[in-house]
């Protein structure tokens, strides 16, 4: 499994929240992006093909507390049953079964040759599952620019994530 998370530009809205440092914010703004997005959280099969979209959090939402929210109960448990997930460093510290790069350590030092092997293996996996939000982003024009209430980026979501499994013929078991 991949764990990927894509910020969707949207337009401005006027929902406030409180930061880490207790000021007032625009809850849809993403300083990371310098926009107002929603986070979307998504998984992916290991080809590529998105599995499972989350609900939207606002733009400010870091990607582990989204994810933390949406998803990580689910992939807890399918690590109990040997499967891992793959995430980028911004689901550093996310728990058992989900494996992120090794950071580089502080000052003049360089990572190990195993750590940077790691480092490039991960990439190397990881690259094919981002094709998962690839295929969403490219292929369905909403879901670069939404003009409607962010809150809506889910279901809008969803339902390309339907037509994507229908175009590629991907039919999930029924439970």
């Amino acid at each position: 499994m991949i764990l990927d998370g894509t910020l969707i530009p949207v337009d401005r809205c006027a929902e406030q929240t409180v930061s880490v440092k207790g000021e007032a914010i625009d809850a849809w703004y993403s300083g990371k992006a310098r926009q107002h997005t929603g986070n979307l959280q998504a998984l992916s099969a290991p080809g590529g093909l998105p599995l499972q979209i989350a609900e939207v959090e606002p733009g400010s939402v870091h990607d582990l507390t989204a994810a933390g929210t949406q998803v990580l109960g689910a992939l807890y448990a399918a690590a109990a049953r040997g499967l891992p997930t793959l995430a980028d460093s911004g689901y550093d510290g996310a728990g058992i079964g989900i494996h992120t790069p090794i950071k580089q350590p502080e000052g003049d030092q360089i990572l190990s040759p195993d750590n940077r092997t790691y480092n490039r293996l991960l990439r190397a996996l990881r690259c094919l599952g981002e094709r998962g939000f690839a295929l969403l982003k490219g292929r369905w024009r909403t879901l670069q620019h939404i003009t409607i209430s962010p809150s809506r980026i889910g279901d809008i979501a969803r339902a390309a994530l339907v037509l994507t499994h229908f175009e590629h013929n991907y039919l999930p078991a029924i439970r």
